[in-house]
């Protein structure tokens, strides 16, 4: 026993990276036995043996008898996992962990199987990118300042555990000795972070993040926007913060009874340590490199940068100063994919090294054949540097060649595994007719827009979309949430520049000839965003997972009906006519 203990408590960042460096030199052969590992486990179960494998192993059966599937295909399968069925229908051992996906996409959560390999693989990637993020910028005996929240987790209609993925890895006795021995343990104390209300979770991690500020060397969270949040949240209550310090005594708006008894271990009265905070803050000007005014030791700020995070970077940087950014590892709910590898890189350059023991993955080329079929998936090491392919998985926990929805470039090679570039959700599409605009074109448009609000010191806080059929024809529907109060020139300016920056073939040709009427920017109420988290949050999503659905369509009516309920002004636009 002491020999295991002894082992995980020392981490050896060499040791991963040449674990690492001899698994992507052998890509093409590990896949093979990763595909065969999984097969021959899971051979026995419900769902292979009715596609007549008859237990066969190779990746050329499996190809010609198992098809490929979406959520949906899995649905009926998992639902009868969830409601206790412990028939081997999708893995020979028993499912016992249910994840919930953040259901920010289609309104609802998905359920996806979850197990002891996926949180193995978890603690893999977490351990891969981190030696290698160690090596550029070493952190030794530090803490982490994570913006991290564990959902309530709740027993299924079978007795199962369910929560987020975020939850369940957070939760589970595996990431906290990994923590530990990666020297960055959370600042926070338990009661924190699994603390039922989230804004008194939020409170109490910067409280402990202050009292802690020399020891922190990291400030993280899944995602970006959770920083970004957390620092906006610290502008409005600094004062209080550090009243709590100066006092030792913590806030009245801390009310769960566990996290007050576990803040009064950590808060003593520190005068001094007030005194610096608060000269700190009203020198800084704009709250312009707050994050290493407050912890001078951090080295780095980390978190997933990707994707719809994309657009909270602006604020991110102003907060971090000359802090870098590192973008966290590349995966969903369902499971893991790649490792950053590259820490090195800008959030907007990075790339994500695969790793091939994790699952087996196949990777469908996005261009059609002549006759409308889509193109036949190839392998981990068949693709081609520059391509663009949506991304099918299977891996230990019951997914078989599952359609993950997004779409990756082809960036580059680490030895013999593909690094792969984010580049959107392949389903998040703005379309009426012949036009197609994916998340990324509508992220572009609003930063080209948003350069015009620069002269009146403001900024979009956050945004959506909508496609609006109601009337013939249709128009796009652009939600933003300001910081202040724009002119109505400035923002039917705005209004123009959104339209013309969809630059869509598709989208051009139906705004010039009027099937597609002019585009209409709508200003929501301040906090209308914030809003949206809080529905989330009731409905069981973990604030860690939020992402802000960029495009909210008739799955999502109550998202809608937020934000229609909340529009201030109105502007359609003048850019066709």
């Amino acid at each position: 026993m002491k020999m295991v203990e002894e082992s995980e408590n020392k981490f050896d960042p060499q040791q991963v990276i040449d674990e690492f460096e001899l698994l992507s030199k052998d890509a093409g052969r590990i896949q093979e036995e990763t595909l065969q590992k999984i097969l021959e486990e899971n051979g026995g179960t419900e769902y292979l043996q009715q596609w007549g494998l008859n237990g066969k192993t190779d990746q050329v059966s499996f190809k010609n008898c198992v098809p490929l599937v979406t959520h949906k295909d899995l649905e009926p399968y998992i639902r009868r996992i969830v409601d206790g069925d412990l028939t081997p229908i999708l893995t020979r051992k028993s499912i016992t962990t249910i994840s919930l996906s953040s259901g920010t996409t289609q309104g609802k959560p998905k359920f996806v199987p979850f197990n002891e390999e996926l949180m193995e693989s978890t603690m893999q990637i977490f351990k891969t990118s981190f030696a290698f993020r160690n090596r550029e910028f070493p952190v030794v005996n530090g803490k982490a300042l994570q913006f991290i929240y564990g959902s309530k987790q709740f027993k299924t209609k079978g007795g199962l555990a369910a929560g987020t993925a975020t939850t369940n890895v957070y939760r589970n006795s595996q990431f906290k000795k990994t923590m530990k021995a990666m020297q960055t343990p959370c600042c926070s104390p338990d009661e924190v972070i699994f603390g039922p209300d989230f804004n008194q979770s939020l409170y109490c991690h910067l409280l402990c993040g202050l009292i802690l500020r020399n020891e922190v060397q990291v400030v993280s969270s899944t995602f970006a926007h959770s920083i970004v949040h957390a620092f906006r949240k610290f502008e409005q209550v600094w004062q209080e913060l550090v009243a709590n310090i100066r006092d030792g005594v913590l806030s009245s708006r801390v009310t769960v009874p566990s996290i007050r008894s576990a803040m009064s271990k950590l808060l003593k009265p520190d005068p001094e340590l007030a005194d610096t905070i608060y000269n700190k803050c009203i020198r800084l000007s704009n709250w312009y490199g707050l994050i290493p005014e407050l912890f001078p030791n951090t080295r780095y700020i980390y978190g997933i940068m990707t994707g719809s995070m994309e657009p909270y970077l602006k604020k991110l940087r102003h907060y971090a100063g000359e802090l870098p950014l590192l973008s966290a590892d590349y995966g969903s709910s369902e499971g893991w994919i790649g490792a950053n590898v590259n820490p090195e890189l800008p959030p907007e350059l990075v790339t994500y090294a695969v790793l091939p023991n994790i699952g087996y993955f196949e990777f469908i080329p996005l261009v059609e054949n002549v006759d409308g079929v889509e193109a036949t998936p190839v392998g981990l090491t068949e693709v081609k540097l520059g391509e663009e392919y949506e991304i099918v998985v299977t891996n230990f926990a019951g997914l078989y060649r599952y359609r993950l929805g997004d779409v990756v470039k082809i960036k580059g090679f680490h030895n013999g595994t593909p690094e792969l570039q984010f580049i959107c959700r392949r389903n998040l599409l703005l379309s009426i007719n012949i036009d197609k605009n994916t998340e990324k074109d509508l992220q572009l448009a609003v930063e080209a827009a948003a350069q015009l609000l620069l002269n009146e010191k403001l900024e979009v806080v956050d945004f959506s979309s909508n496609v609006n059929t109601s009337a013939d024809p249709g128009h796009y529907v652009i939600f933003w949430e300001l910081n202040g109060k724009a002119s109505e020139e400035i923002l039917k300016e705005c209004c123009n520049c959104l339209d013309k920056s969809f630059v869509d073939a598709g989208y051009v040709s139906s705004r010039k000839v009027k099937t597609i009427g002019p585009l209409e920017l709508r200003i929501v109420k301040r906090g209308t965003f914030h809003k949206i988290l809080d529905h989330f949050v009731g409905l069981g999503a973990a604030v860690s997972q939020f992402k802000t659905p960029r495009c909210v369509g008739t799955t999502n009516l109550s998202v809608l009906q937020i934000l229609t309920s909340n529009v201030v002004e109105s502007y359609f636009s003048t850019a066709f006519s």
